[in-house]
């Protein structure tokens, strides 16, 4: 059974000011062309076994000829699946996914004999909020911290092999969680295999491989025929889908463009149970992504009050002069 992540819940949409858009400034991000998609996108590529996710993130960029890419969240050399990789402008999207709550699909070699209604009494108590300890190989400091296991499912047992899918907070090592489920089961256990089936907002349905995306590509330059990479290449606003969301007039974009802070008269919808210090996406009224950032008050606060600060930006992506400063 697939996670159902907490970001999954849909949230009813306050509306604070009535507003219309102007047509003449910004676009719907679907309708952005070929070439903005391409320096301003992201692929979901599905990684091979073997290279690591740097070097999975170069070739997307040798492929399509750009300056610049980035990946959301590393995976071991030989762990496949979700690999989110963003394009030119849009790499500092990154940010973003790197917290948000990941799925793989394991299979776990249990090393001695064990009965299957134990495994199972097992696997349930690492449901919840977990102790874990990074793996001494690990890009992190080795000290004890608190992860989140959504759900964690097992999909086939033969024998000693045990295949589980398993949703967690960003920063859960896999690895580990089999060794601790060994420990607990007094056989001891490791990570046979892993598959990273969703990252945030993108999961299997939007799997393509490096093949397809220079398949496209070359459609596109030598054809003149941009159909497929447009079905791969997703609008940056892609990568904010987890996030909670509030929608600006357009008068107040221009502002924000060049650092403003994002204060309650520029705001003209919120989705409810936005609380303080929550990572927010601030959008246009034609759903393009303005910046991220911090809210400082709740959306009950916003619906309440007439003015006040509501989002102080981690990072700003419309570039300024997209719309008027009237």
């Amino acid at each position: 059974m697939p996670t159902l992540f907490p970001w999954m819940k849909k949230r009813k949409v306050l509306v604070k000011k009535e507003s219309s858009t102007n047509p003449e400034y910004g676009c719907n991000p679907e309708q952005r062309s070929t070439k903005e998609l391409l320096n301003y996108g992201i692929v979901n590529i599905d990684k091979p076994s073997g290279p690591s996710s740097h070097q999975v993130s170069a070739y997307v960029k040798k492929i399509i000829h750009i300056n610049k890419s980035g990946h959301s969240g590393t995976l071991d050399p030989k762990v496949t699946g979700v690999l989110p990789v963003a394009l030119g402008r849009g790499t500092r999207i990154v940010q973003s996914l790197l917290t948000a709550g990941k799925e793989y699909v394991c299979l776990m070699h249990i090393h001695c004999d064990y009965k299957e209604g134990e495994l199972r009494k097992v696997i349930k108590k690492f449901i919840g909020e977990i102790d874990q300890l990074p793996p001494v190989r690990s890009a992190v400091k080795r000290e004890q911290r608190k992860r989140t296991i959504y759900n964690i499912g097992i999909i086939e047992i033969i024998g000693k092999e045990v295949l589980f899918r398993v949703g967690c907070q960003a920063g859960t090592y896999i690895r580990k969680l089999c060794s601790d489920i060994g420990k607990e089961l007094g056989t001891g256990a490791h990570m046979a295999e892993l598959r990273r089936t969703r990252a945030g907002p993108f999961d299997e349905d939007t799997l393509i491989t490096l093949q397809d995306l220079a398949d496209a590509y070359y459609y596109y330059k030598e054809k003149q025929d941009d159909k497929e990479l447009r079905k791969i290449v997703m609008p940056i606003e892609a990568g904010v889908k987890h996030l909670s969301k509030v929608w600006v007039l357009d008068s107040t974009v221009d502002t924000l463009c060049h650092g403003a802070f994002l204060n309650i008269p520029g705001i003209s919808k919120i989705e409810q149970e936005i609380k303080p210090d929550d990572k927010v996406a601030v959008m246009t009224l034609k759903d393009e992504l303005v910046s991220v950032g911090i809210a400082y008050m709740s959306s009950e606060e916003v619906m309440d009050k007439s003015k006040g600060l509501f989002l102080k930006h981690e990072q700003v992506f419309m570039n300024p002069g997209t719309y008027s400063k009237i």
